[in-house]
């Protein structure tokens, strides 16, 4: 059961990625369409074509290699200028011969484009487009990507609910543990504590697995006022504090005195705070020994937002550092060296990751499901922050050569220049192939690293 399990995650994955591939080109095609370019084909895939209809002037289909996806759109290579004739800047000139390889390749790019040229067309090319509508219809695949990733984001985050602290005590110690010497106590010898340990206030206070904190010195807690609630006992490190819990519906008074210890320093998200080394940072607080109980707890449509830039912010620091990151995935890969669990993975980590999500039986259906949708949401935001990478053929490559575009016939206009005409990005193909190079390279690496060395979500 579990076997099939794994499958069908695996299964929702892939279709999660063909569907994600093809918005992202719908986001390209419904722009281009009515801005008014031809566009003859929209592919899922690349390499043969295995199915493909025509309706009006495009050829929608799948091909073999379902590693990304495609929208061809007449006109993406501007004609080659001749400069010794006034005025024939839109006319197609096709060399005989060529001053070098990478000059030829832009020829051959050209006269390509060309061949796909139809009667009717002379005012259907994209680059003829303004700079803004050529923004546009670059962007439609990357914020597509992101809308999916917001809808997943919002499922997840209004209609599941988010993991979050809850003020119902999950576990109560009975000693105070040294910082540093949690990991080396065994728990099953006097619930791992020494005889010289200080008491666990919480326990000593009377608290157990279960109760639910309703007050902590003379203030209400409410149900997810735990990061509230453990600021405010760390603030009263040494003092007695009036405390009430309920227990099976009674409530229950008693008083508390947090223990003064070594701790880690840790912000009003809650969260531990390091140094510039990722050391953590400590402090002296007070400290009473127990854990919360964390649930599922659905959360405002105004915190769907903040938690996308969150996983936003999180890629773009992944994305920026990518070739060093795919370097130590392969060092890790090609040795015994560990592999950084937040590192980039490919989309056979994906896979796998929804394989082992879906085949644990240690969680209910629903969080499964919700699991399932936060990695899709996930994926679509990596696809956006990735595709914004400003080198061809990636959507940012040709954002920045509209933008480049548009600076240089604006200082042109300033300076009663003559119009220096559109980028001709034909003469950036030897750079586009170096960039495609590395990306394949750079993908093999992942997909190599999570097949011999997988990260798993689950330790």
């Amino acid at each position: 059961m579990s076997i099939l399990l794994f499958i069908l995650g695996v299964l929702v994955m892939v279709v999660a990625v063909g569907v994600s591939i093809g918005l992202h080109e719908v986001g390209h095609l419904i722009p281009a369409k009515r801005f008014g370019v031809r566009v003859p084909q929209y592919m899922i895939g690349f390499g043969k074509t295995l199915f493909s209809v025509k309706r009006g002037d495009t050829e929608y289909g799948f091909k073999a290699i379902p590693l990304g996806g495609y929208i061809s759109m007449i006109g993406m290579y501007p004609p080659a200028r001749n400069k010794g004739v006034v005025g024939a800047t839109d006319a197609p000139i096709l060399r005989k011969s060529s001053t070098g390889m990478f000059q030829q390749m832009a020829d051959e790019a050209r006269h390509a484009a060309a061949e796909q040229l139809q009667p009717g067309d002379e005012n259907r090319l994209f680059y003829k487009l303004p700079v803004y509508k050529r923004i546009i219809i670059m962007l439609g695949g990357p914020v597509m990507n992101l809308l999916i990733g917001i809808a997943m984001v919002g499922i997840v985050t209004v209609g599941f609910g988010m993991p979050t602290q809850t003020s119902t005590v999950d576990e109560v110690y009975q000693c105070v543990v040294p910082l540093g010497q949690e990991t080396t106590r065994d728990a099953s010898v006097n619930n791992g504590c020494l005889p010289s340990d200080a008491p666990g206030p919480a326990y000593a206070a009377g608290l157990r697995p279960g109760d639910k904190i309703t007050s902590f010195a003379g203030k209400p807690v409410g149900n997810t006022d735990w990061v509230q609630l453990t600021q405010a006992i760390r603030g009263h490190a040494g003092e007695p504090v009036p405390l009430t819990y309920a227990r099976d519906g009674v409530e229950h008074s008693t008083s508390i005195t947090p223990y003064k210890t070594e701790r880690p320093l840790i912000n009003d998200q809650g969260q531990i705070v390091t140094d510039a080394s990722g050391k953590r940072e400590t402090v002296e607080v007070g400290f009473i020994g127990m854990g919360s109980k964390v649930e599922n707890i659905s959360q405002p449509i105004s915190a769907v937002l903040p938690a996308v830039g969150t996983q936003l912010k999180g890629v773009t620091a992944v994305v920026l550092d990518l070739p060093a990151r795919v370097a130590a995935v392969g060092k890790a890969a090609f040795s015994d060296a560990p592999r950084d669990p937040n590192g980039p993975i490919s989309v056979v980590g994906v896979g796998r990751i929804a394989g082992e999500i879906s085949a644990m039986d240690q969680i209910g259906v629903a969080d499964k499901v919700a699991s399932l949708f936060s990695l899709i949401g996930g994926l679509n935001i990596a696809l956006f922050v990735f595709n914004l990478i400003p080198l061809l053929p990636l959507d940012g490559g040709h954002v920045i050569g509209a933008l480049f575009e548009s600076v240089r016939r604006f200082f042109a206009k300033l300076f009663k220049r003559p119009d220096p005409g559109p980028v001709d990005i034909a003469k950036m193909l030897p750079l586009t192939y170096v960039v495609a190079v590395g990306m394949m390279v750079m993908g093999a690496v992942l997909i190599y690293a999570d097949i011999v060395k997988p990260v798993s979500i689950f330790g």
